[in-house]
């Protein structure tokens, strides 16, 4: 059993509590198939940096179900921490969370950016899984409050379409705020937090080559496509990894868990995540 990588209290004490790619599949299939809710987020160092200001944004984290490492560093983190866990990158997940909610015969609605964006998303679903059922492909408002009047149209929406299982595409810290409130409201609802996951499958954003991502420099790729926009994010996230290093290594000062360091560089083996 996986003894859980919990962070300190300066990041609300979260969580990753599910190790890779394949139990929070396995998990999410057995919800689905029982009727049940949950929400799932995937933690990465730009995260860390919102939980440590954003008391909102923690206490929303708080509401998930489930937690797996979407970041390098917090792979390496973990296994610093003696707590190993395996890389499950949002993006990765979205084919594979299709696969599973055809196979329970859970619709799924498609939340991102744009309209055009999800409907290149959904056709590449489709394709990929044909037997899955796409209920609503829906685009909210920028900038999208999910405490406010487009929360309210959108939890509205997803009500009406029948949907059981959510993709969320709205990047952090709006997508966790929305899941946590529909844990509230729609409590039947599996949602998941893939950041921009849904625009590399549409191909509005480019995702880095595998050889990079393997490498762990799927950062580098990110920040070089808009520097602009991304190099403070990255720089913030850099200068939080010493703090971050320091407090694993208390962990691991702790009870070690029985199980083995793993690899750090791929969780969802190569089938799924295609």
């Amino acid at each position: 059993m996986l003894e859980e990588f919990r962070l300190g209290p300066r990041y609300g004490g979260v969580a990753v509590n599910t190790r890779d790619g394949q139990s929070l599949l396995a998990s999410s299939a057995e919800r689905l198939k029982a009727g049940q809710g949950f929400a799932v987020a995937t933690l990465n160092l730009d995260h860390l940096v919102k939980l440590r200001d954003d008391d909102a944004f923690r206490e929303a984290y708080l509401r998930h179900e489930f937690v797996v490492a979407d970041g390098n560093p917090i792979v390496w983190t973990s296994w610093l921490a003696g707590r190993p866990v395996r890389l499950a990158p949002g993006a990765d997940l979205v084919v594979p969370f299709a696969r599973i909610a055809a196979v329970c015969d859970a619709p799924v609605a498609l939340v991102g950016s744009t309209a055009a964006a999800l409907s290149k998303a959904g056709r590449a679903l489709r394709r990929a899984v044909p037997d899955l059922t796409i209920a609503a492909e829906i685009a909210p408002p920028f900038p999208f409050d999910p405490d406010g009047p487009a929360g309210d149209a959108l939890i509205a929406a997803l009500r009406r379409s029948g949907a059981r299982f959510v993709i969320l595409a709205l990047g952090a810290p709006r997508q966790e705020r929305f899941a946590a409130r529909c844990r509230r409201e729609l409590p039947e609802l599996g949602l998941a937090s893939i950041g921009a996951g849904l625009d590399f499958l549409a191909g509005e954003q480019r995702r880095a080559p595998e050889w990079m991502r393997r490498m762990a420099l799927e950062w580098l790729w990110r920040m070089l496509s808009d520097p602009r926009r991304l190099a403070a994010r990255y720089l913030r996230c850099a200068l939080l990894a010493p703090a971050l290093a320091g407090e694993a290594l208390r962990m691991r000062r702790g009870p070690r868990p029985a199980a083995a360091p793993v690899a750090l560089a791929h969780a969802i083996p190569a089938a799924e995540a295609s």
